[in-house]
């Protein structure tokens, strides 16, 4: 995709990873934060990983959506921890619940979530009061959702059959929108 880094905000006036144009670069998580947040977005309920991106993205009403090469990763070390642990599969997708040991990490970091949590909310302000960005967001996340979608299905020696049948899916998508 043109421009930016994956799961960073792109255009409109920012940086490639969200802060304003000429005005420095931003991380939106620092260290152990995009941890937290995942943390206390399967404390309500378990989810898989494309809900909790849509559930981040909500936060910021589209202003940002983490990469699955980010999200993925820090489920990974978060089970590793002990922290959340694979319930059942939903579709073929591993749903993440918190466990006592991800309690007691949320019960001591509530401050620094706090934090964490009010800053995604100003971004969500100011990504209302930029229409563009808005609208725009759940084509980008949707796109990165495909990107991986496909990454992780023609890896290896996939058929040629079924390649092709990819290709016809994605053209047809692509032919469909240009309609609209």
């Amino acid at each position: 995709m043109p421009g930016g880094r994956r799961g960073h905000r792109r255009g409109h006036g920012r940086s490639h990873d969200g802060g304003p144009e000429g005005g420095g670069r931003r991380r939106i998580f620092d260290s152990g934060e995009l941890a937290l947040v995942l943390l206390h977005l399967t404390e309500a309920q378990p989810r898989h990983g494309y809900e909790l991106i849509r559930e981040i993205e909500a936060l910021t009403a589209g202003a940002y959506a983490p990469s699955p090469g980010i999200v993925y990763p820090t489920l990974t070390l978060l089970e590793d921890l002990g922290q959340i642990e694979a319930q059942a599969l939903e579709r073929s997708k591993r749903v993440f619940a918190l466990t006592e040991a991800g309690r007691a990490r949320l019960a001591e970091q509530r401050p620094a979530l706090a934090s964490i949590l009010s800053r995604l909310g100003a971004l969500k302000s100011e990504a209302r009061n930029d229409e563009g960005l808005t609208q725009a967001g759940p084509v980008w996340r949707a796109m990165q959702n495909l990107r991986t979608v496909l990454q992780q299905r023609v890896v290896g020696t996939p058929g040629r059959q079924f390649l092709f049948d990819i290709a016809d899916l994605i053209d047809e998508t692509a032919r469909t929108i240009e309609r609209l």
